[in-house]
């Protein structure tokens, strides 16, 4: 069966801080080489172009469809794939990857010379986990949802240019510390399965379906991809004076201690502020509120590698 296995290789040349084409083509050769798979590289040329791309690799059979780029990329991917048979899989060449980190992909620095053959190694070992997507309005996501702030400050960077996803996260910082002063005092309304939980000043609402946010934070620890549920945080306050106290606590750890951060679990989630503001998913701006969001279980397939953590998963993988 492995022999026989057709793997599409859906590459972002606009990813990362750097061109990985060539490294890129490598992977595909050694699948082709060594496996003997038959591996096609197809190369994005607009936004939205991936999920298309991906869609039809699904509809023609494709066993294995691989995201060659950022967080935006594999979510682009996954828009194609979610209720089909063909899984999902990353080369993680972008600027965060987070979902690569998610799964336990080492994300070495660009100039590592191995760094994408080690992460296509390990997908050679992987198996195939069916695993709950986020839905937004109608847009699908695998990470978090942001509203508020968070997504006030994507909306700001992206499109990023070269130098900035040099930057990496420092970039990140230095534009939220320049919005979180200005940001307005947002007054959000939360309501969680029928039941408003939350409505007053708020910084920032995360509408979680992992662990990792921003790659470097656990936002929500007990996230299990597999479970049914989205894990909802709620940042409350206004200002500079608040951003900060939420940086130091979430990057120590501390957030969901602390009695400004509300955390609930379901399966529905509905969010209104006042004034509009705008919401991003994956990193990437999608609208503005109102907006609801609903799990989606078990909907993707993906490929999880022999080295993503256990805790990750409820259900066995798919045979």
């Amino acid at each position: 069966m492995e022999r026989s296995r057709q793997v599409m290789i859906i590459y972002n040349p606009a990813a990362g801080p750097r061109e990985m084409l060539r490294e890129v083509q490598a992977v595909a050769r050694k699948w082709q080489e060594e496996r003997q798979w038959s591996v096609f590289l197809r190369i994005t040329e607009r936004p939205g172009m991936a999920t298309d791309l991906a869609h039809e690799a699904a509809l023609e059979g494709f066993h294995w469809v691989i995201a060659a780029g950022g967080d935006g990329t594999v979510n682009e991917v996954a828009n194609g794939l979610v209720g089909m048979r063909a899984a999902l899989g990353v080369l993680p060449v972008g600027t965060g990857n987070v979902w690569a980190r998610q799964l336990g992909l080492p994300v070495y620095p660009l100039v590592h010379p191995l760094r994408i053959q080690i992460a296509a190694h390990l997908l050679e070992a992987a198996q195939e986990h069916a695993i709950d997507v986020g839905r937004a309005n109608g847009r699908y996501f695998l990470l978090w949802a942001g509203i508020g702030l968070d997504a006030q400050v994507a909306q700001h960077m992206e499109p990023r240019t070269r130098n900035a996803k040099r930057l990496g996260a420092l970039a990140y910082l230095i534009a939220a510390a320049m919005i979180a002063k200005d940001f307005p005092a947002m007054r959000a309304t939360v309501i969680v399965d029928g039941r408003r939980r939350v409505k007053g000043r708020t910084l920032v609402v995360l509408v979680a379906n992992a662990q990792l946010y921003g790659g470097l934070v656990r936002i929500a620890p007990q996230a299990v991809l597999d479970d049914g549920y989205l894990n909802v945080c709620v940042f409350r306050g206004m200002g500079l004076p608040w951003a900060i106290r939420h940086f130091f606590n979430v990057f120590g750890g501390r957030h969901l201690q602390d009695p400004a951060v509300k955390f609930f679990t379901g399966r529905r989630v509905v969010v209104e502020t006042r004034p509009v503001v705008p919401v991003q998913v994956d990193g990437e701006p999608i609208g503005h509120t109102p907006m609801v969001f609903e799990i989606v279980p078990r909907s993707l397939r993906i490929l999880v590698p022999p080295t993503a953590p256990a805790d990750l998963f409820r259900g066995p993988s798919i045979l």
